[in-house]
């Protein structure tokens, strides 16, 4: 596969079983630290099963997985975090009764002499979302008094802030407004600039277009092709999602 160097993270020959159910055949996908890639497809095409075994909630049933050229096992999602690899669900997994800065920091709190540093809590969360052009009225707002583009912004903000490497979003602008999206769509280029690997599912391709700087395409639980987002237009990945012939783009690199 072609990209920038020696791929950040990658799945080789990845297959996932469900009983007799095959629903990822061989999958081979590459991604580069401060690029997007985007994982399109049909329903049932194989998106989510890529992105769990990716994330350490699906263990493959072949293949392999490296981070920077080392094999890994994930053992499972906390495995993931443990080397730098964050997940966005659409769920966004956020406390809707806490504050910001209080699912920020969720599980990793910062502590001395076995007291909370809620300053400096407070401090690094408004850093992070400032860096990242993350508008809330406040990091003291509950989480159910933001919109879904801001609460996106935090649940995004929150999977980078321990230092992540590998970002993965699932439909990271699904449900949201023009304005919102738009947010969440800057948020992600901003992320990639800082250098951070992401990968992307998404049924929106003018989103995709407009950060992805890859495409990978998946039909019925295989990979139809990897290519530059600058080489084809909405037609050919439609084309390659449906297997429509006739102006079906190349497959790309392999």
């Amino acid at each position: 596969m072609n990209g920038n160097g020696a791929p950040l993270y990658a799945g080789y020959g990845l297959t996932k079983w469900f009983g007799g159910l095959r629903a990822v055949h061989d999958l081979s996908l590459e991604l580069f630290a401060g690029q997007v890639l985007a994982l399109v497809g049909d329903n049932g095409a194989g998106k989510s099963t890529t992105l769990k075994m990716l994330a350490g909630s699906l263990r493959p049933d072949a293949g392999s997985i490296t981070l920077e050229g080392e094999h890994v096992r994930l053992a499972s999602p906390r495995t993931a975090r443990a080397l730098g690899i964050e997940t966005v669900y659409q769920d966004l997994a956020l406390a809707d009764t806490l504050e910001v800065v209080q699912n920020v920091f969720s599980g990793r709190e910062l502590t001395r002499y076995g007291f909370l540093q809620r300053v400096e809590m407070t401090k690094q969360t408004e850093s992070l979302l400032e860096e990242f052009r993350v508008k809330i009225p406040s990091v003291f707002a509950q989480i159910s008094s933001l919109s879904g583009g801001q609460r996106q912004g935090c649940a995004i903000s929150r999977a980078v802030s321990g230092g992540s490497r590998v970002l993965l979003l699932d439909e990271p602008t699904a449900a949201l407004g023009v304005a919102e999206r738009r947010n969440v769509l800057e948020l992600i280029k901003s992320l990639r600039d800082a250098g951070i690997g992401i990968l992307i599912i998404s049924h929106n391709l003018p989103d995709v277009f407009e950060v992805a700087d890859r495409i990978t395409v998946l039909r019925r639980g295989e990979r139809v092709g990897t290519v530059p987002a600058a080489d084809v237009d909405a037609g050919d990945l439609v084309a390659m999602i449906t297997g429509a012939s006739g102006n079906a783009a190349p497959a790309g690199d392999s």
